[in-house]
């Protein structure tokens, strides 16, 4: 069969774009089960009621829940079609298998926390676990789509120098240290995902009544650290001439960032509206993917610095081999 069925680079390039595609589509599905209370439309997994039944009834919050699970099994189909489809690719990688191989075992994963998130009444570490989840599932996503285009190559000329290398990581970290503190407190907040279908959901609690407004306090400085960063970044990259594909990138996470700042703001005056709250969640994550996909594009800096070193000896080795008398 594998000799029977093979694919190209540029058609596996493409699964692997609609992969990535289908997993941030369904965080923003995710993020209006929460937002809409809908969390608990359908009340038990896999089926949809206790009594067996797997489709919702006729109600918004059971089909805004039970259409989540819906894309849920596009995202399957897509994660399997990328991780089976890397073994077929010709010619083959074992970078892209492994990476393929990621997306379906995260999804499994989802399926199987979002199901103990049902059972256990959206609690919110489980809650939080979920999202999480979904947000590391996308770095193996965002790696596989970059890596698979078929004018990558690993002996690529670095797409930015070292210091621009080290503030995209620095970035990097931020941006996943904003994501955890940002889920945090979503899950202090009042959008339990409950209570359009009336269920009582508990908040997260870690020092008292308090909570809300001390992740808060937390999660905008880091985000504003977050957003000088990416600044910095973009500064340096367009100082040092980095590739264009690269400033662009950054450019588009600084502006996100900045809105994302300015709808922080905004939610918080008006006290958090849900419409709002599920905008904030769906630029997060297009922000995250933004940044993973920079870290990808200029490398480790280990590797980013060992390439600037054999680029700076082979002059001088070869100024040194035509001194050599022969």
């Amino acid at each position: 069969m594998r000799g029977r069925l093979q694919v190209s680079p540029r058609s596996y390039a493409v699964v692997a774009a609609v992969a990535l595609v289908a997993l941030v589509l369904i965080v923003f599905t995710g993020a209006a089960v929460r937002v809409t209370g809908s969390g608990l439309g359908c009340p038990d997994w896999p089926n949809c009621y206790e009594d067996g039944r797997l489709v919702a009834e006729l109600n918004s919050h059971a089909w805004i829940e039970f259409g989540n699970r819906l894309l849920s099994g596009f995202v399957g189909v897509a994660a399997i079609a990328a991780g089976v489809l890397a073994f077929f690719r010709r010619p083959f990688r074992k970078d892209l298998a492994i990476l393929g191989a990621m997306l379906p075992l995260g999804v499994v994963g989802q399926g199987i926390l979002g199901g103990l998130t049902v059972l256990y009444g959206l609690a919110p570490g489980w809650v939080m676990g979920h999202f999480l989840l979904s947000m590391a599932i996308l770095i193996a996503a965002a790696m596989l789509a970059w890596r698979a285009r078929p004018d990558w190559r690993e002996d690529a000329p670095p797409a930015a120098d070292l210091k621009t290398t080290r503030a995209v990581w620095l970035t990097a970290v931020l941006g996943g240290l904003t994501l955890f503190v940002g889920t945090a407190t979503t899950a202090a907040g009042p959008h339990a995902g409950g209570s359009g279908t009336g269920d009582v959901v508990h908040r997260l609690d870690l020092v008292g009544e308090d909570t809300l407004g001390w992740l808060i306090d937390r999660h905008s400085v880091i985000a504003s650290l977050l957003g000088l960063v990416a600044i910095a970044a973009w500064w340096l990259a367009r100082r040092a001439g980095a590739d264009a594909s690269l400033r662009h990138r950054l450019t588009r996470i600084c502006v996100l960032v900045g809105i994302q700042g300015a709808l922080g703001i905004v939610q918080y005056q008006l006290e958090l509206p849900a419409e709002i709250v599920w905008v904030h969640v769906a630029l997060a994550t297009l922000v995250w993917v933004g940044i993973v996909l920079a870290a990808v594009q200029v490398g480790l800096p280990v590797a980013t610095r060992a390439r600037d070193r054999a680029a700076l000896r082979a002059p001088r080795e070869g100024r040194e081999a035509r001194a050599t008398p022969v």
